[in-house]
């Protein structure tokens, strides 16, 4: 790839320097990589293992990530350096450490981003004898109680989904579920020699071959895919439950146990899912999306049920909210960072629970590649939509955001009109939408590109959208755009909620309106735009007064597009 791709690439995947994540120059690698202690590559190794795991990147101005290059190798190539380190880093765990080198096809500038694993249980990672830590800016000591937690931290993790269940026989699983599990395992080996064999193999058969059984003795995999509710008990006390909560203000709650084949589905199915319109400048009919993509739904319960810390005795919550689902599962994240798996270019080495993993990916649930995210990044993006986000997620849960509705209308009419930006770049411009910190220089780019406005840190997506497209009168158009999606995305709630305060549609509408204004202009909007839905429109009324009012549809509450496109 040429420097812009290049540079693209890496303000995207490593676009802020923390514990997991360090930029270095180091032009000359002669002394850099066992040099000066807490300046040289080894330190970085060992203080960025000692955490969670994370990258290094070399080659790149530290503070804005400007490619300078590797100029001076010295004998050193991405294999050898990776040999140098494991002699050097003591404890260094060699299965996933790895160095991905970057050549420019235009500038010929070298960047080496070196993948650090996570320290093992109760093995912190020494280099010249030392082991060390970040700490904000500064590459320290291991501060005294980052050793202790550490070395308490449990050894020899087994695998809670692999193991057997006595006093359990196939009269515990779901009679659908065992059926649509074979089913699926014959559709995932489809082309193998013994597709054809499957229907007639016996019972134990199957569910050794599907990863469900050990010679024949069920495992608590088997019980949370295809078990009977009345099978949870041989799980106990761990709680194999889905939680779905309605936070709204029609309040609704409902759990979910075993067979999780079965009720996954179930889930997916309470979820309340509408059409969205979008208006683009370049198009002369409006772009309908659904707020949600099914299949970001089930690869987003999958991912949870997988990767659960089931020894952490918490169940997978699934939040929805107006404007989003929040999927919340125990434990951190496994192998690496969220971010790393966006481009779908990254394969997991291992897995917290690797017997379900593997099952699951038997009944075609999920795969062990780590395409999943990327899969879910891709389906929003198509559907003009903000990103995954994992940016709440702590060393003890994965939170999981799934956005359904537009943060930023002119991000998805960005995304709408310019089908050929890179993924690249629709992560970064994501990043900005949501306030989320980008280096300098991605800043420019972005800048350059007409794509964003605004000073440090104060970006947001440029409104001037039409301008990118070749298209006139961008940023008037786009502004008289904006008032007909708020309007539909008014009706759209009432629709489904019944009712609304003001108070919650002037949280809904404030994020829809112009950056630049302030509070009080975009109350005094969002007043103007009620009053006109109601006054001269008569899509809506209002019950009541003060507090207590509640806002509803009117008996002719459509939306008449042709009414809308005049205004």
């Amino acid at each position: 790839m040429n420097e812009q791709a290049l540079q693209a690439h890496l303000q995207a995947h490593f676009p802020k320097e923390n514990a997991a994540c360090e930029w270095k120059e180091f032009k000359a690698l002669r002394h850099a990589v066992s040099g000066a202690k807490g300046d040289d590559i080894a330190s970085y190794v060992s203080a960025i293992a000692n955490m969670e795991g994370g990258h290094l990147v070399i080659g790149a101005e530290d503070g804005s990530l400007r490619i300078v290059g590797i100029q001076d190798f010295h004998d050193y190539t991405v294999d050898n350096i990776r040999l140098r380190l494991l002699s050097k880093c003591a404890n260094l765990d060699s299965e996933g450490f790895f160095v991905e080198a970057h050549l420019t096809d235009d500038t010929a500038k070298s960047v080496w981003v070196f993948h650090i694993p996570k320290h093992r249980p109760r093995r912190p990672v020494y280099a010249h004898d030392k082991a060390w830590q970040r700490i904000n800016e500064s590459l320290v000591e291991i501060r005294p109680e980052r050793m202790d937690a550490i070395l308490a931290e449990p050894i020899g993790q087994e695998d809670w989904s692999a193991q057997t269940v006595p006093d359990v026989s196939v009269d515990d699983l779901d009679p659908e579920a065992l059926a649509l599990a074979r089913e699926k395992f014959k559709e995932k080996h489809r082309g193998d020699s013994f597709h054809d064999q499957i229907d007639g193999w016996e019972m134990s058969t199957f569910l050794d071959r599907a990863k469900l059984a050990v010679h024949g003795q069920l495992t608590r995999a088997a019980l949370l895919l295809l078990g009977t509710p009345s099978a949870v008990y041989f799980l106990s006390p761990h709680p194999a439950q889905i939680t779905w909560k309605l936070d709204a203000e029609e309040r609704a709650y409902e759990h979910f146990g075993p067979p999780f084949l079965l009720t996954t589905t179930q889930v997916l199915h309470r979820i309340r899912n509408i059409k969205h319109k979008l208006f683009p400048s370049n198009q002369l009919l409006a772009t309908e999306v659904m707020k949600y993509d099914t299949r970001v739904i089930l690869e987003a319960l999958h991912n949870c049920l997988a990767h659960q810390d089931y020894t952490r005795q918490e169940r997978v919550l699934v939040t929805e909210r107006v404007d989003r689902l929040i999927f919340e599962n125990a434990g951190s994240f496994f192998e690496g960072t969220a971010a790393d798996y966006f481009s779908g270019e990254k394969t997991p080495s291992r897995y917290r629970n690797p017997w379900l993993a593997q099952a699951m990916v038997q009944l075609g649930m999920i795969d062990t590649m780590g395409y999943g995210i990327h899969a879910m990044t891709v389906a929003q993006r198509k559907r003009y939509f903000p990103l995954p986000d994992y940016e709440k997620s702590t060393a003890s849960k994965v939170v999981l955001e799934i956005f359904g509705h537009a943060i930023n209308e002119n991000y998805s009419l960005l995304l709408l009109e310019r089908q050929d930006l890179s993924i690249d770049t629709v992560i970064l411009l994501d990043r900005v939408q949501k306030g989320l910190p980008i280096t300098d220089v991605a800043a420019a780019h972005l800048r350059r590109d007409k794509l964003i406005e605004g000073r440090k840190p104060n970006y947001y997506v440029s409104a001037q959208i039409a301008a990118t497209t070749g298209t006139q009168a961008a940023y008037t158009r786009n502004q008289g755009l904006q008032k007909p999606a708020q309007k539909q995305f008014v009706l759209d709630y009432l629709a489904k909620f019944g009712t609304a305060s003001r108070e919650k549609l002037d949280e809904l509408l404030v994020d829809m309106l112009a950056a630049g204004l302030t509070d009080k202009q975009k109350r005094n909007k969002v007043t103007n735009l009620l009053t006109e839905m109601r006054a001269r429109d008569g899509l809506i009324f209002c019950e009541g007064k003060g507090p207590a009012a509640k806002w509803r549809l009117a008996e002719n509450g459509r939306l008449n597009e042709n009414r809308l496109n005049d205004h």
